[in-house]
């Protein structure tokens, strides 16, 4: 059974994939694409830190995916096969206008394709 804090974690993780999977079924030249690369960067950070939690592992305050990753590889090698640097870069920077930045809308579906692998993939991990 799992916990209800895991839980919470993995029903936050669906709403952003929910919202990001919503927007793309806009035309391309209406979809936000800035939100949706943040939403996508979004499901992957909360799955993994879900995952994390469920092996009482602490990770701190970190939007970085690449080294949450790298902490939930401790655990299982197969979690190495993801490269979440750029999807990282979504978290903070673009939802800024000091780093003005719109992303492409072949960029956009790129973040929610790895997104929606690494939601598969760590909803397999977890038994989900």
């Amino acid at each position: 059974m799992m916990d209800e804090y895991i839980k919470k974690w993995i029903i936050k993780a669906l709403e952003d994939f929910k919202v990001a999977k919503h927007e793309l079924s806009f035309p391309d030249e209406e979809v936000s694409t800035g939100a949706v690369c943040f939403h996508c960067q979004q499901v992957v950070e909360k799955l993994l830190k879900a995952y994390l939690i469920s092996k009482n592992r602490d990770f701190g305050r970190t939007h970085d995916l690449t080294y949450l990753a790298d902490l939930c590889s401790d655990y299982d090698k197969d979690f190495k096969k993801f490269d979440l640097e750029e999807l990282t870069y979504y978290a903070v920077e673009i939802r800024y206008p000091d780093e003005f930045y719109i992303p492409s809308i072949e960029e956009t579906r790129e973040c929610f394709e790895i997104a929606s692998k690494v939601k598969d993939f760590v909803f397999h991990k977890m038994g989900i």
